[in-house]
């Protein structure tokens, strides 16, 4: 039985710590909100993020970092990109050098446009550092359904043995050697994912929706690749394969507050009736910069970002879409 610490009591996190228990292993929840962990402790299941699901027995829920990360043998690292560098720099004082971290949430950061990878080296130094993506509703994990994600390592035996912790029948993880890769995939799908929900809000059917997601996957292999990624990982579990759940379910945070936006609502009215935070919401301005860095043209993400944070009209820009230049499917930007 190997000890695993989960930094973060949100929904994934939640059902990441019950995907431990169920491989057989100790799992200790560090959790901000004390009400979560004494529930979660008293066997009430997380009641703010993952209402209504009883949650596998076993899980130590803290508000101690010190005591999450004893004796870890690794730590799956829940907290969101904004919050990335604070909390790892939290956990470096309490984690044994060469304990694997694996990155379980999606995002770049925003004020240096680093992916996660790149502030997690930078903050727990000593520390290989996985990336765990893939299409999942934690809300279906925690239940236990079947789900396959991809964890990506550039040390291979690293990933190896992160896979034998962590897999098992119901919960697959397939291993790649492509980390950037799957964190261009997980982080560019939350902004394609709102795309999607306007556009369903504003009924305008399956087959712009079909459309979108396909013309938004050849952006997201555009970025993932000038940024060294692999085209075969976005065509993946952690590319397509989560593009794919988050743009046709509803019950995503981001295509729901794209629904919401398409319906005519305002963002700030949607974002204040939230706990759970919709990552394309932060990420729509990031990926478009890193964009832009390197080089890359992405025009429905960057539609997202003008509405998001520069109020643009949505009939606007879902106009400047429709009107741009026809072109070869294979030939770029869209």
């Amino acid at each position: 039985m190997a000890r695993i610490a989960i930094i973060g009591g949100g929904a994934w996190g939640t059902a990441l710590a019950c995907v431990a228990r169920r491989a057989g292993h100790e799992a200790s929840l560090w959790v901000r909100e004390a009400e979560i962990a004494d529930a979660i402790n008293a066997g009430k299941g997380n009641p703010v993020f993952l209402p209504g699901i009883a949650l596998e027995s076993g899980i130590a829920a803290t508000g101690d970092m010190a005591a999450a990360l004893a004796r870890a043998d690794a730590v799956l690292l829940v907290a969101p990109s904004q919050f990335l560098r604070p909390v790892a720099g939290s956990m470096r004082p309490h984690l044994t050098p060469g304990t694997p971290v694996v990155l379980c949430a999606k995002g770049i950061e925003h004020d240096t446009l680093a992916l996660m990878t790149e502030t997690a080296e930078e903050t727990l130094p000593g520390c290989p550092i996985a990336v765990l993506s893939g299409p999942t509703f934690a809300r279906e994990v925690a239940l236990g359904l079947p789900t396959a994600v991809t964890l990506a390592c550039a040390d291979a035996a690293v990933g190896q043995h992160v896979v034998d912790l962590i897999g098992i029948p119901l919960f697959r993880p397939y291993l790649s050697d492509d980390p950037i890769g799957a964190e261009i995939g997980g982080a560019v799908k939350n902004v394609l994912a709102i795309a999607c929900g306007i556009v369903t809000g504003k009924k305008l059917g399956d087959n712009t929706r079909a459309a979108l997601i396909t013309r938004g996957l050849a952006e997201m292999a555009r970025l993932g690749v000038a940024k060294g990624g692999k085209p075969e990982t976005l065509m993946g579990l952690s590319g397509l394969g989560d593009l794919t759940l988050t743009c046709n379910g509803p019950q995503s945070r981001n295509m729901s507050l794209g629904i919401a936006l398409g319906e005519g609502r305002a963002l700030q009215e949607v974002m204040a009736e939230r706990k759970s935070i919709a990552e394309g919401v932060f990420s729509a301005a990031t990926v478009v910069a890193l964009a832009a860095r390197l080089g890359v043209e992405m025009p429905i993400c960057a539609a997202v970002d003008q509405v998001i944070n520069h109020g643009a009209n949505i009939e606007r820009a879902i106009a400047g879409l429709l009107s741009r230049p026809f072109r070869a499917e294979a030939a770029g930007p869209n």
